[in-house]
């Protein structure tokens, strides 16, 4: 396994629900700091990594946590209740392995789900609510669960070992949403090792993305840039079951350009400079665009007076569940094209995309 794989596998493996970012963000100093001139934290827990100092500030964030749950209550039997941290569906949860993230250490158990045995031909027809779900640890009551360290307010994330696939650019994961863009923001930083760039880059791991785009908020506070990217997973489209006109994207064919979500109409000026330096370099790319769902674009671009943001994301399969897949290839463009964006991002270039002046 080279070095960037082995990268992956240790971020992706880690745990981090939203609010519970610890492990990751030490992870990601861990990979960035030899890029970085000076690597902080705000007061959420969100990373930052500036490298240079001079010139337009250029930000280039993804977001820490993974989606996931929180114990709420112990019952009398010993079963977990708990909430959800991000969006889930709940036809992709029901017997699924879970890690708790306890005082006392990790602990795994299953949401547990009825045996089609004794369902009835309707009950079967019916998806289960997510209020109704529990996680079974095999404890037999709640003072056993007491006793093996588990109490309201700890963390459940998925488990999914990290797995090259038969195709070794193809690589199964937990929480790709995002810990891909944290592979990236690094990747960026290394990638401008030994180069001139006209700008000030940092490369930013923002908190609670999935819980309402939190860290983005304070962490562009304090990096006030000039421009804001933002780099996380976007939908593929090129599986059993999704329409064409719902997502077309292909893992393996370049990043995604994000056109609009929910949370913000992308910045046209940055956009047209970004497709026009991909197709200089010869880089391939993707359009996307997600009537449900935002990024921390959608805080980055509403900062003080408005700062020009665009989303560049990896196509990923099933996102939102316990294990999501996606494509090398798709990593390295991306790098590759922000990295050029970044070198051509001078003092007069950044003030004619603020200007809406670049067509």
């Amino acid at each position: 396994m080279d070095q960037k794989v082995a990268m992956y596998k240790e971020l992706t493996e880690t745990a981090g629900a939203p609010g519970h970012e610890g492990n990751v963000r030490e992870l990601m100093k861990k990979y960035i700091s030899p890029y970085a001139d000076e690597v902080t934290t705000d007061n959420l827990g969100s990373l930052i990594a500036r490298k240079g100092n001079k010139g337009p500030k250029i930000m280039v964030a993804g977001h820490l946590d993974e989606v996931g749950f929180m114990i709420t209550m112990i019952t009398d039997k010993g079963f977990l209740k708990f909430q959800t941290l991000g969006g889930w569906w709940g036809q992709v949860m029901l017997a699924q392995r879970v890690a708790i993230q306890t005082r006392k250490g990790v602990i795994e158990g299953v949401i547990g789900s009825v045996p089609p045995h004794i369902l009835s031909p309707e009950a079967r027809k019916k998806p289960v609510e997510i209020k109704d779900m529990f996680i079974d640890i095999g404890a037999s009551s709640r003072e056993e669960a007491e006793e093996f360290g588990i109490r309201p307010g700890d963390t459940v994330v998925p488990i999914c070992p990290f797995t090259v696939m038969n195709n070794p650019k193809i690589m199964m994961a937990k929480a790709w949403d995002n810990r891909v863009g944290i592979a990236m923001a690094i990747e960026t930083l290394q990638s401008l090792q030994g180069i001139d760039h006209p700008n000030t880059v940092y490369g930013v791991g923002t908190v609670q993305e999935e819980v309402g785009l939190r860290g983005a908020q304070t962490s562009v506070h304090a990096v006030d840039p000039d421009i804001a990217f933002a780099v996380d997973v976007g939908i593929a489209g090129d599986t059993p079951g999704i329409k064409e006109q719902d997502a077309q994207s292909k893992i393996g064919a370049g990043p995604q350009i994000m056109l609009y979500d929910s949370s913000m109409v992308s910045h046209p000026a940055l956009r047209n400079f970004v497709i026009d330096t991909a197709r200089e370099h010869n880089i391939p790319f993707q359009y996307d665009a997600m009537a449900g769902g935002g990024t921390d674009a959608g805080r980055m671009h509403l900062h003080g007076q408005g700062v020009p943001s665009l989303v560049i994301s990896i196509a990923t399969r099933y996102i939102h569940s316990h294990c999501a897949i996606l494509h090398q290839d798709d990593i390295d463009n991306a790098v590759k094209l922000i990295t050029e964006v970044i070198k051509k991002l001078d003092a007069d270039t950044v003030a004619k995309i603020k200007r809406n002046e670049y067509k």
